[in-house]
Parts: structure tokens; C-alpha cells; sequence
């Protein structure tokens, strides 16, 4: 089936070129016009999608290629599509993908959802070899889909300059972001910090979208919007039971037809999610594909709350920033006792990264919730990152022996007890190495799950939950 779906996707030369800077701007100009506006962000990033969240007060999605096949990415967009545009903010350079190809990349997001394109090119410094890069961008491959411009660091008078010496490309020239020392947004090792952390984002924001309704062309990027083709995608349901492949990877569903099975409605599960200033890595889909199957969502705070919520038949520990509240984390020794009892009385429990860290003996030398055995220590540099595939050693709670799923790592922590429950093998790469702890209830190592990478984890997570609901 065909769905008009109005979109750019705003993507960038190289990391650190202000796409982020410029995808808030414009999604906050954009929600100042009262448009209806759904934001979307390539590749496994938390921490831009929060900004999104801030700028348009809506839930912001992913698209990711190596987690889904070309007619799921395509339903996720139709799905979380805004009605008058949506904005695709990229990753990294627009042809960075999987190593040294364009696997994976922004190309890969906008060739599958055809797309056009605004590249952001910080021109600071830059004069007349501008229209060099944009050569090479435009022509590298024959259809990039780059339709637009937009330069950032620079004044007015450089704009005109610049958008004259590119008259004769086949390129919209679509405004421009002078530099603005106070509306910056700092950074840390695992990106830009988030948005919880910044305590005048809000007047940052208004900014932002009061500068961008004065220097980016609006209503030229809703014109390019309007000429995006039609969505294709097929609806009907993939279904969620595990198919045979050469993996063993059970097949990718429709976000519409993941609704069913659900659990008994007597015994219907509760998740408890951990979600604060330290535990606030989760994509928006995870949750909403849980909903889809029966679950009900109950929030809480590992820094606050003494207890999980009560009903809790299931456990999701997510990644964030722990170490930066390991004193506050470990103060809250009630809390801390109580997970180590429920989680070791079988509640089915997925904890990922941060949330696996929560869960040592130690972490940076704090004392934390004691489910797994040794300490997570800071390494003072990158350790795992990238695409892997993880492939179940035994049956556990989420895949049976031999199947596997895609995630991702990133990470500058490691533990002395990372656990074998998984052999992790790295996307373009001869590298693999045996991670994760995982029992019939149990999930917890460094790799974050993307559960539309194969439904199948997260049904059979609520199907434990289920069970532990009914049997409570």
C-alpha cells in the first residue's frame, strides 16, 4: 500500500557538523507554526531522540537498517509520521555506514524510504572549496537524493555569497544557522549530554526555533517535504513465530500485527522500566511493541523509589549514566535489596549496559544490587562499539540455543564478570567474543536490544512475564 508521508531527511558531512543543532532548530520552528510534526533519527541513538522529545514534545523513532528489513523500516516511518512533515535527523556522515561501506548509513535510510535530502555543511573557514565538497557529496553516488543545503556557522553576507556560488548546482539552498556560543549543547563520551541534564533547555530551544524562523527557509523545506513520493509498504503480518534461516534470526513483523498473541487478560504482565536522570537509554519502540502485546508500562526511579512498582511481573533495566549516580544508587539500599529478591525469586528481567552495571556486586567501587557476581570498572577508553549479532549459547529468556538477534554496544565501562550466555560476533568484522548472563529469566550484559530486530525476544520476554503474573 502507498501512505503520503511529507519528509526531509536532514542529514550531515561528518559528526559534529551541527545537523543535531539544526534538526532541534528546525523541529522547534516547526512546532511554533502548530504543524503536526513526527521526528525520526537513523541508527541506535538515545540521546538526539531526547532532544526531539524536548523541541516538538512528541515521541521521536528510530530507523535502522541493520536491525530491520526494507518493509518494516517503512511501516516504523509511516507509523510515527507526523501529518503535515517529518524529520529525519541522520547519523554520522551522510555515506558512513558498517566500516568503510555505506551499509547501515544515512544513504542506506533515505535510498530505502526515498527521501530527499538537506545536507548540512559547516562552512566556518570555508569559501569557495564548498562547492568542491558539495560536488563530491551530490555526484558520489548517481541518485544521493541530496535535494537542499544548509551551511551552519556562518553570517548572512557569507549565505548570499555562498548561495550564489552554488546557483548552477542542482541544489536548494535552504538557510543557514549563525554560530551562537550561548545555545551550544555539550558533550561527553557517549555523545551530547542529555537533555534532562541541561536546566535552561527549554529557553535554549525557544531560541533556537526563533533564530531558525529567521534564517532557514521553512517554507522551502515544506515544499521539498511535499515532494517525497509515497511510502510503499506491505502491512500484512510477517508473524511473530521463529522461522528457520541460516541464523536461526526469527522473522521481522508489522508494527500493526504485533498485537497478538497476548497473554491471558488474567494474568496480564506488568514491566516495570527504569527510567531517570541515570537509567534513560530505551527506544520509544521497545515500549510500545511490549503495549502492542499486553503489557502495561510501570516507570520507576532506581534513585528514588524503594520498591518496584507494585503488580511487577518483569523487569527492563536500561542503559544511561549509572556511574555518574553510583553514590545515589547505592545509598538506595532498599531498593537494592529488593531487586536482588525479586529478580533471584525468577522475575523475568532484561538489563542492558547501565542497567547490567546496576546490577554487580560493585560499580566504581559503590555497592550496587549484588545479582551478579564482581564490579563494572571505568576503562578510560572505548572498549566494545558497533553493530554485532548475538547468538544464544542455550535456551534463555529471549532466544533459544543457536538463534540470534542484532544489538549494539557502546561503552567505556567493563566488568570483570561480562558472562557467556551469548557469543557476540562484530558486523564487518572477524572479531567475536562470548558476553552476556542469561538464564530462563534472566538477560544482562552490555549489548542493547532493538526488539524489532527480531520480535520474537520480546515475546517471549512477555510470555515469561505472563507466567510470573499468573503463578504470583
Amino acid at each position: 500500500m502507498l501512505k503520503t508521508v511529507p519528509r526531509v531527511l536532514v542529514a550531515g558531512t561528518h559528526s559534529g557538523c551541527g545537523k543535531t543543532t539544526v534538526t532541534c532548530a528546525l523541529l522547534a520552528a516547526l512546532k511554533a507554526r502548530q504543524l503536526s510534526v513526527g521526528a525520526f533519527k537513523c541508527g541506535p541513538d538515545y540521546i538526539d531522540p531526547m532532544f526531539h522529545r524536548e523541541a516538538i514534545g512528541i515521541t521521536s523513532h528510530n530507523l535502522d537498517p541493520f536491525f530491520c528489513e526494507e518493509n518494516l523500516l517503512r511501516q516504523l516511518l509511516t507509523a510515527g509520521a507526523g501529518g503535515d512533515i517529518s524529520i529525519i535527523e541522520g547519523v554520522m556522515g551522510y555515506y558512513d555506514g558498517i566500516g568503510l561501506t555505506h551499509r547501515a548509513s544515512t544513504f542506506e535510510v533515505a535510498s530505502i524510504t526515498e527521501t530527499p535530502v538537506i545536507l548540512v555543511v559547516n562552512a566556518k573557514g570555508m569559501g569557495n572549496s564548498v562547492c568542491a565538497l558539495l560536488k563530491g557529496f551530490t555526484e558520489y553516488f548517481a541518485n544521493s537524493r541530496i535535494k537542499g543545503v544548509i551551511f551552519n556557522g556562518i553570517s548572512g553576507p557569507m549565505y548570499k555569497a555562498l548561495s550564489e556560488s552554488i546557483a548552477s548546482f542542482d541544489l536548494i539552498p535552504l538557510g543557514y544557522l549563525p554560530h551562537r556560543p550561548e545555545l551550544a549543547i555539550e558533550s561527553r563520551h557517549l555523545g551530547l549530554i542529555t537533555a534532562a541534564e541541561i536546566p535552561d533547555i527549554r529557553a535554549k530551544l525557544d531560541k533556537l526555533a526563533a533564530l531558525a524562523a529567521e534564517t532557514l527557509d521553512i517554507d522551502g523545506i515544506l515544499r521539498l517535504a511535499a515532494t517525497a513520493p509515497d511510502v510503499r509498504s506491505n502491512e500484512e503480518s510477517a508473524g511473530l513465530s521463529r522461522q528457520s534461516s541460516p541464523s536461526r534470526q526469527s522473522s521481522p513483523s508489522s508494527p500493526s500485527s504485533l498485537n497478538s498473541p497476548k497473554p491471558d487478560a488474567q494474568a496480564r504482565p506488568r514491566i516495570a522500566v527504569a527510567s531517570d536522570e541515570a537509567f534513560c537509554f530505551i527506544y520509544a519502540e521497545n515500549i510500545e511493541l511490549l503495549q502492542a502485546m499486553g503489557c502495561d508500562i510501570a516507570y520507576f526511579s532506581p534513585l528514588r523509589d524503594k520498591a518496584l512498582p507494585a503488580g511487577s511481573s518483569g523487569l527492563y533495566l536500561c542503559g544511561g549514566y549509572p556511574e555518574l549516580h553510583s553514590q545515589a544508587l547505592s545509598a538506595n539500599t532498599e531498593l537494592l535489596s529488593h531487586l536482588r529478591r525479586q529478580i533471584q525469586s525468577g522475575l523475568p528481567t532484561i538489563a542492558e549496559c547501565g542497567g547490567f552495571m546496576y546490577l554487580h556486586e560493585q560499580l566504581d567501587g559503590q555497592p550496587m544490587a549484588a545479582v551478579i557476581a564482581g564490579s563494572a570498572f571505568k576503562t578510560g577508553s572505548l572498549q566494545r562499539f558497533g553493530y554485532i549479532t548475538l547468538t544464544a549459547a542455550a535456551d534463555n529468556l529471549l532466544l533459544a540455543a543457536g538463534e540470534s538477534v542484532r544489538a549494539h554496544e557502546f561503552h567505556y565501562w567493563d566488568s570483570d564478570n561480562p558472562g557467556a550466555g551469548f557469543q557476540a560476533a562484530k558486523a564487518g568484522s572477524a572479531k567475536a567474543w562470548p558476553c552476556v548472563h542469561a538464564t530462563e529469566t534472566f538477560y544482562a550484559g552490555f549489548p542493547h536490544l532493538y526488539f524489532y530486530a527480531n520480535p520474537g525476544i520480546a515475546k517471549r520476554f512477555v510470555e515469561a512475564a505472563g507466567h510470573y503474573a499468573a503463578g504470583r
